[in-house]
């Protein structure tokens, strides 16, 4: 598929989170990653955040952005794997008005050619919650690569054909950072 030529491009607000038990800002590349790769598409970063991996922190933050009118998508990076600490797809599952079914599958299905059968062990998920996308993948930083090259780039679009996220986004100001 491809864009549309004449529809200008509307920039979107942001908001990263890490989850992670051993990162920190300094070396949270896949945070940075999303944070590189929305900045150089236009997009603006509302905010970034760094967790333990905690399902309880993790839900917090996702409902206060969820419920902030500035925050119109969410990506997660990490907690999606299958350790006892994993919980992020537990901690945002409950707070999603829908669930994009589509998500998960597409991100294991792109990333068989990177890491083979070892796809199937990405809990990866998205949905919307009071007109926001909420994304959640693997810690990695090429998982990140991944979702954002494979699928949010077009999806975060508004002239990607035949459709996209942003109609689904609620209206919100161009941001300024917060963190």
């Amino acid at each position: 598929m491809k864009a549309k030529a004449d529809t200008p491009f509307v920039p979107l607000n942001i908001a990263v989170l890490t989850v992670s038990d051993t990162r920190t800002f300094e070396n949270d590349t896949s945070g940075q990653m999303f944070v590189d790769r929305l900045t150089a598409a236009g997009h603006g970063l509302i905010e970034r955040v760094l967790l333990k991996d905690d399902l309880y922190k993790i839900r917090a933050q996702v409902a206060t952005w969820i419920a902030d009118d500035q925050v119109q998508v969410v990506l997660i990076t990490g907690g999606t794997g299958f350790t006892g600490r994993d919980s992020t797809p537990e901690a945002v599952a409950c707070l999603l008005d829908k669930q994009v079914e589509g998500f998960g599958e597409l991100f294991r299905q792109i990333s068989v050619a990177d890491i083979g059968t070892s796809t199937i062990q990405s809990r990866a998920l998205a949905g919307l919650a009071n007109g926001t996308l909420v994304c959640c993948l693997p810690g990695s930083t090429n998982a990140v690569r991944t979702g954002w090259d494979g699928i949010l780039a077009d999806q975060l679009n508004n002239s990607f054909r035949p459709c996209n996220f942003v109609p689904h986004l609620k209206k919100a100001e161009p941001c300024a950072t917060r963190g």
